[in-house]
């Protein structure tokens, strides 16, 4: 059984290789594609794995039934639902812009525009940054349109727009469940005042994250999900198309300094190792790929397969019980993420959803 997964975990990675247009070793054994799929779908790489499935020769591609039933899904769940994404991006863009308020993009859109096919990005809500004129632009949304505004949420609130959700970022990331992230907070916000790159989305303007605010955030928030529920390897392909696209007007010392001091930097090192050794991006994108090879090991062995997986119950207290092994079970990612101790966290995080219920 250890060997199938091996076997099927290397032709995994050898399709995602082959699909973002990386070198891979030739796939000459028999391949079980319903694993293949699943994998796919769960990393968010369904589009990805279809394009290095058409780099193979007709011989070692999936049985066609599999193949037109795989390309249908494509088109439906990637490339129409991202023309739909920029097309509600662009109006909403438009609505705010008419407005003078400033909308920047955070996360999807603004990395799917580093892919190398940008709709075979998966493309979920619209994270947006209004340069801190959340609150007054929500209350004219409501007014002026009649939108409901969700504030159940810590950081960001939520709204529906052209069949998309959107959160409306006031803050990054979630202050309450950790004490160190105030003050990492005030770091992306002072970042975030650099309204120096944008786009035009369908004559639209949108703004981007600069270099430093994407990469201190694209590291924060996937170093959160590590620790908290499960990263998956899109999470990881963002950061190394970020690099690809961008490293050089990164602030890297500055960068590592912030990583080193908040206790992400063995994290980070893990990620640019993946990112090489396993994606097969060139080294030098990257200014230090110095890791350990068993915790490389381990945290990659934890993004494919989860000691915990991520099935939360639908009744509370059975929820509440599934937060608390999964709480235990990663304490080592946590360790990897946060100085601060896993019992000043729990603190932190019952506070938190005191705060906000709905958020248990």
């Amino acid at each position: 059984m250890r060997n199938h997964y091996m076997k099927e975990k290397d032709i995994f990675f050898n399709l995602i290789k082959l699909g973002i247009g990386h070198n891979a070793e030739p796939i000459l054994d028999e391949v079980d594609w319903t694993t293949i799929e699943a994998l796919a779908a769960k990393h968010g790489l369904s589009a990805i794995i279809l394009d290095g499935i058409n780099c193979l020769s007709e011989i070692a591609r999936p049985p066609k039934e599999v193949l037109l039933q795989w390309i249908g899904c494509t088109l439906q769940s990637y490339e129409y639902r991202y023309t739909s994404y920029q097309k509600a991006i662009a109006e909403l863009a438009g609505w705010y812009n008419a407005r003078e308020y400033k909308m920047m993009v955070l996360k999807g859109y603004a990395c799917s525009i580093d892919w190398p096919k940008p709709e075979h990005r998966p493309c979920g809500d619209i994270d947006i940054w209004l340069f801190g004129k959340q609150k007054e632009a929500d209350a004219l949304l409501v007014k002026d349109k009649g939108v409901i505004v969700d504030t159940s949420h810590h950081h960001h609130t939520v709204f529906d727009w052209g069949g998309f959700m959107v959160e409306n970022h006031f803050d990054f990331i979630n202050v309450h469940h950790h004490k160190s992230n105030a003050a990492f907070e005030s770091l992306l916000k002072e970042q975030g005042q650099d309204d120096s790159y944008y786009v035009e989305v369908e004559g639209e303007k949108v703004y981007l994250p600069s270099p430093n605010l994407h990469a201190l955030f694209l590291l924060k928030h996937a170093c959160i999900e590590f620790a908290a529920s499960g990263l998956n390897l899109r999470q990881l392909l963002d950061w190394a198309f970020f690099v690809k696209a961008h490293g050089r007007k990164v602030e890297w010392a500055w960068l590592e300094n912030i990583l080193e001091q908040f206790g992400m930097k063995r994290l980070y090192n893990v990620f640019n190792a993946i990112c090489v050794g396993d994606l097969g991006f060139d080294v030098s994108l990257f200014p230090e790929v110095q890791f350990d090879p068993d915790l490389k090991d381990k945290v990659l062995k934890e993004i494919l397969s989860p000691a915990i997986a991520n099935d939360k119950p639908r009744k509370l207290f059975p929820r509440i019980i599934w937060k608390w092994h999964r709480w235990r079970a990663n304490e080592w990612k946590h360790k990897l993420v946060y100085k601060e101790s896993m019992w000043s966290a729990f603190w932190s995080g019952v506070w938190g959803h005191l705060l906000k219920p709905k958020s248990i």
